[in-house]
């Protein structure tokens, strides 16, 4: 998912320097959409990996 979320980042870089305006400002909100969900999930698997290890160990 980050992987999608750089490579909207990315054609919005491009085509924001080419001066397609519309399709930079799609592909920029896409990527920031990715990005986010992208964070939430790591967060939430990240949390869930500390509360298992902590009642394996225990």
């Amino acid at each position: 998912m980050l992987k999608w979320a750089l490579m909207f980042a990315l054609i919005s870089i491009v085509a924001g320097l080419l001066g397609f305006t519309g399709i930079a400002a799609g592909a920029a909100g896409i990527a920031k959409i990715l990005f986010v969900l992208f964070l939430v999930l790591f967060v939430i698997f990240l949390l869930l990996g500390l509360t298992i290890a902590k009642k394996i160990v225990d």
